[in-house]
């Protein structure tokens, strides 16, 4: 014998029947805070220096793996 039976809710009320918690407003004011901290951040930052800064790295580290490379090739001759 086989018994189906559909239940028709939303989440929230899943959620109430179980007595699971909300965590909902948790994460609204997590996120909010998060967002205020992410733009203060942003804020105190000029776009050109923050590229300048991540060019000069990207290059560094570039021209140390290129050095690396020239020096193995260089090994076995």
């Amino acid at each position: 014998m086989k018994v189906t039976i559909d239940i028709d809710c939303t989440p929230e009320e899943a959620r109430a029947f179980l007595g699971l918690p909300d965590f909902g407003p948790l994460q609204r004011e997590v996120m909010e805070a998060l967002r205020e901290r992410m733009m203060k951040a942003m804020a105190g930052t000029e776009p050109e220096a923050l590229l300048k800064q991540w060019l000069a790295t990207g290059t560094q580290t570039f021209e140390q793996i290129q050095k690396a490379f020239w020096d193995q090739f260089g090994a076995k001759k």
